[in-house]
């Protein structure tokens, strides 16, 4: 028969075993991340030493998102706050005032060279005498840095270091982790490139709904031509949707693509209008649901990539 003491004991250690999990949960650092992808990346990195939570989910558009109190209050409980940078967001700083928050905020794109509104404008075919009120609500950038996979390297150099400053007793797990996920990256660069280079440069132009692949371009050498601006918040002109319809006609461009933020009409205008053929759907500033097609980040480039070279090579 066992003690009264053994007894006592067998309970506290079943308990504390049972308890464990909570615990485990409770000790989380408490992490924001402000959109589905970058929050992707803080996950990667993060690990089980965080408990995220992601303002902007799957198919959501941070463009216009309007915060709730709700967002607020994880604001306010995080101890680090990922943004993206590059005014992605621009309803951040008002947030974060309003939620009075502590955290240490960290724009993962602080590290990128940005594209400027002069060179995604040469980059999108966009001339000389059109608006440029497209690009006012980023500051002259375009805030898209992730769709080349170089700079979403750099956002997680800037992810580990942020949550290694944060919580200096997970350094090595967030450098291990952070590690294992560059080589992945390097290897999907290298997969992107690969595809990519099959197909005629003459023939890597396409039509989006917005301006969000200009990094892409500029790291792959694939010309995307948009309506709309960087920001889905403008609306693309009379004389924006003409010159496009032009240029597919004259450039023979064979498809144009959804976006899974944007309104599919006006694409779907254009292609009407053309007669270009519908080439699937992009992921530009979201992801999918998580056991859709672009469920990471990672999911999310090869799903683009596939779907791209798909439409281009037929």
């Amino acid at each position: 028969m066992l003690s009264r003491r053994t007894m006592i004991g067998t309970i506290a250690a079943l308990a504390a075993l049972a308890a464990g999990p909570a615990l485990a949960q409770q000790e989380r650092m408490p992490v924001v991340a402000t959109f589905s992808i970058l929050g992707d990346l803080v996950k990667q990195v993060g690990g089980e030493r965080i408990d995220l939570a992601v303002l902007v989910g799957p198919n959501g558009d941070a463009h216009v998102y309007s915060p709730s109190p709700t967002d607020a209050k994880k604001l306010a409980a995080a101890k680090v706050v990922f943004v993206n940078g590059l005014k992605f967001e621009g309803w951040i700083d008002r947030l974060v005032k309003a939620s009075g928050t502590k955290a240490m905020v960290v724009a993962a794109a602080k590290s990128v060279k940005p594209i400027e509104a002069a060179e995604e404008e040469h980059v999108h075919d966009h001339g000389k005498g059109d608006d440029k009120s497209h690009d006012h609500d980023h500051g002259g950038f375009d805030p898209h840095a992730w769709q080349d996979i170089a700079n979403a390297k750099l956002y997680v150099a800037a992810i580990r270091d942020g949550l290694a400053a944060a919580d200096p007793a997970g350094r090595q797990v967030y450098e291990a982790n952070a590690k294992a996920y560059l080589d992945r990256l390097d290897a999907l660069d290298a997969e992107v490139r690969a595809a990519l280079a099959a197909i005629p440069e003459a023939q890597r132009k396409i039509i989006t709904a917005h301006d969000a692949f200009g990094y892409f371009t500029r790291a792959y050498g694939v010309q995307f031509i948009a309506p709309q601006g960087v920001s889905t918040e403008a609306e693309a002109s009379a004389k924006d949707v003409g010159r496009i319809i032009r240029q597919i006609k004259a450039q023979k461009i064979k498809a144009v693509f959804l976006e899974n933020i944007s309104d599919p009409r006006l694409v779907e205008r254009i292609a009407k209008e053309t007669g270009a053929r519908m080439g699937g759907r992009l992921y530009s500033d979201a992801l999918s649901e998580p056991a859709g097609p672009a469920g990471t980040y990672i999911d999310m480039m090869r799903h683009n990539i596939r779907t791209l070279t798909a439409a281009l090579t037929s």
